[in-house]
């Protein structure tokens, strides 16, 4: 099929986005769900930033290949993104790892995932492939990123963060010359390279790689077959690429969309529960590193239809308050103090209860006097009365996970312990 004049290089290119990661470093908050379903921002989950990105950017052919642990994942990908006709050429398939290529394996890395879904790609007719990690929080129009690869003659072009030197060690960094043409890859160096013009800085790969269907796909065969490979994007395809082709970054800062109101390109790796805890309390912020409410990029998800939030009781001691906070629908704060917190869909607090940079899952019930601060509170967990979280380090540790910086999870499993061991 011969693109027409003019035509937006999104048109001609499906994004297949990588979501089976388990997610270990977010510990509990992984054990029902993959990652990238984990929620975030009120009303949204994890993988809802980069599907937003590609529909945003005109991208109208998305394929999501799923592994552990995906009931939830795919449950939210049917209700909440089931929108795509295939009158209209739009495509949104789950690719469940299904040992579709031989019975023995799963997905075995990365591009293993591509390679074990290349007839489902082959029949979309697309001329460019967007692979995208799921798990990460940003806004980007990946046109932008498009044009740069066509305009390159680039064999891939690798989406890269600019990152302060000294924290670049934790990233697969770049190495490139005065045209962006990365030299080598380097995985988390000891001593990352500067940029051309700019020593004190390195660019950093965030896992999206642009590519022509084409060349992949021989790419991908050809890895199939090797023995010695690990079937991965980052440790074998890109290198292989910067040693015998032609690889090209693309900085963030290019296409990163934003609204006005964000001072710099925003995006988070949130795979641990500190950076899980300071995203979503970012977004309580008078001007958030991040801007949700920015209806010309908007953040597409499951829309559940759910009354509005609502604040009861106006008593000295008790009144249903909430200061520097996101609270969604169908929560009710009755009589309980809430500042600089996020509540997601369906919290109940109850009278003379104190949250206090709380991030706070769907379905939880806070009952009356329990005080909770700096933590995250999973999905559907029922808050003991008088239950306080966030001030005795040691008290939190013996019951609930804390981390090194002090950021609180609470389970239902330890709720119920801590109950068992009260009683």
């Amino acid at each position: 099929m011969q693109p027409r004049p003019n035509q937006r290089l999104s048109s001609q290119a499906m994004a297949f986005v990588l979501a089976g990661g388990r997610g270990s470093r977010l510990k509990e908050l992984t054990n029902t769900r993959a990652k990238p379903a984990v929620y975030f921002g009120g009303k949204t989950r994890i993988i809802d930033f980069a599907l937003s990105n590609a529909l945003n950017s005109g991208i109208r052919k998305m394929a999501i290949a799923t592994q552990y642990k995906a009931h939830s994942l795919i449950r939210h990908m049917q209700r909440g993104w089931g929108f795509f006709r295939a009158e209209r050429n739009e495509y949104l398939d789950i690719l469940p790892a299904s040992q579709r290529v031989d019975e023995n394996k799963w997905y075995l890395g990365t591009a293993d995932a591509v390679t074990q879904n290349i007839d489902i790609v082959d029949s979309y007719g697309v001329k460019y492939i967007i692979v995208l990690a799921g798990d990460h929080i940003y806004k980007m129009d990946y046109e932008i990123m498009l044009q740069q690869h066509v305009q390159s003659g680039a064999d891939v072009t690798i989406g890269c963060l600019t990152v302060p030197r000294a924290e670049a060690s934790a990233f697969g960094v770049m190495d490139v010359d005065a045209q962006g043409r990365i030299i080598s890859f380097m995985e988390k160096p000891k001593n990352p390279p500067g940029m051309p013009g700019d020593p004190d800085h390195t660019l950093a790969s965030m896992g999206i790689y642009v590519f022509d269907w084409t060349f992949l796909r021989e790419l991908l065969i050809a890895d199939m077959d090797d023995p010695n490979s690990s079937h991965d994007f980052g440790n074998d395809l890109i290198p292989d690429i910067v040693k015998n082709g032609k690889a090209v970054a693309h900085q963030f800062a290019k296409s990163c969309v934003k609204s006005g109101l964000e001072d710099e390109p925003y995006w988070r790796d949130v795979g641990t529960i500190d950076a899980f805890w300071q995203a979503n309390i970012d977004l309580t912020d008078f001007v958030p590193k991040l801007d949700i409410y920015d209806n010309t990029w908007p953040i597409w998800t499951y829309a559940e239809i759910l009354p509005p939030a609502k604040f009861i009781h106006n008593e000295e001691g008790r009144r249903g308050t909430a200061v520097s906070s996101l609270v969604s629908g169908d929560c009710i704060v009755s009589g309980s103090e809430v500042s600089n917190s996020l509540l997601f869909t369906g919290v109940r607090t109850h009278s003379y209860s104190k949250l206090e940079y709380a991030v706070v899952l769907p379905q939880v019930v806070v009952n009356r006097r329990a005080e909770l601060k700096n933590c995250v509170i999973d999905r559907g967990v029922i808050i003991p009365e008088g239950l306080v979280v966030g001030q005795d380090p040691d008290e939190d540790s013996k019951w609930f996970r804390r981390t090194d910086s002090g950021i609180v999870l609470v389970t239902q499993d330890m709720i119920d312990i801590w109950s068992r061991a009260k009683s």
